[in-house]
């Protein structure tokens, strides 16, 4: 069963960007995306809130996301939130595998 985690990232003086800017340029995003179980690594902009980041981070199960917490990659994360003296807030999801109902098909544009 696939897991959904936004992890909201926030700083003051544009330090969020900057992180989510150098976790791509570094090579960092490449490395978690190649790991075993990892469905999704994006990063989005609030437009209302220039210091907070969304990270959007998808794993296949709960062992990928085990996997991922204990490998070299964490290491090089974490060193870059406490260059950025970043802040976080994190959500969990479990996304729903049913059909969407046909009354709320009416909203969406595909």
């Amino acid at each position: 069963m696939a897991i959904i985690v936004h992890i909201y990232y926030s700083g003051t003086g544009g330090s969020a960007r900057k992180f989510a800017e150098e976790m791509v340029s570094s090579g960092v995003v490449r490395e978690i995306r190649a790991e075993k179980g990892n469905l999704r690594y994006e990063y989005f902009f609030p437009m209302e809130d220039q210091e907070t980041v969304l990270l959007v981070d998808g794993w296949r199960d709960q062992q990928a996301i085990d996997a991922h917490h204990v490998s070299p990659v964490m290491g090089k994360i974490a060193a870059l939130r406490e260059k950025y003296d970043l802040h976080m807030r994190v959500e969990r999801y479990v996304p729903d595998e049913t059909a969407i109902p046909a009354k709320d098909r009416a909203f969406i544009r595909e």
